[in-house]
């Protein structure tokens, strides 16, 4: 998985745009979260593996990706 092919899915499937993502840690806006996730890991250095923009970005995808695919079986049961 690369930034461009996170990108390319939200870009797909936009996030909805206030999301709880932990306990410390709401995004009250996704499109400003991940436009500031891309712009760091472009103007990022070092090694893409060492960006914490690029660790946020691939929790944040993990996260929408999971909760996207347990309320689609939720319905599915209903």
């Amino acid at each position: 998985m690369t930034p461009d092919e996170i990108k390319r899915y939200f870009e797909a499937t936009p996030p909805p745009q206030k999301v709880d993502w932990k306990p410390w840690a709401k995004i009250t806006d996704s499109q400003v979260f991940l436009k500031s996730c891309y712009s760091t890991i472009n103007n990022y250095k070092g090694s893409l593996d060492m960006c914490p923009a690029w660790w946020h970005l691939k929790d944040f995808y993990l996260l929408v990706r999971r909760t996207s695919q347990e309320s689609k079986g939720e319905n599915q049961s209903e």
